[in-house]
């Protein structure tokens, strides 16, 4: 039963947290943006942001014709 318990924990920080932390930094991102303008701080914030996406939550649309 324990095991249990832990996969429903893990796949809910997987699933709820974590893309909600991503968000969040997003937000901060484009709020002090907004208010000071672009800084190394804030492009830190948004690609830990898309990091994080990346990682734990959505994958990268896959482009057909890309040479990256």
């Amino acid at each position: 039963m324990p095991f249990l318990i832990n996969l429903i924990r893990r796949y809910a920080i997987a699933a709820i947290v974590v893309p909600l932390a991503a968000a969040g930094a997003r937000k901060l991102s484009d709020t002090i943006e907004s208010r000071r303008g672009a800084s190394r701080g804030t492009r830190w914030l948004r690609q830990g942001a898309d990091t994080v996406q990346n990682v734990f939550g959505r994958k990268q649309k896959k482009r057909r014709f890309s040479f990256r």
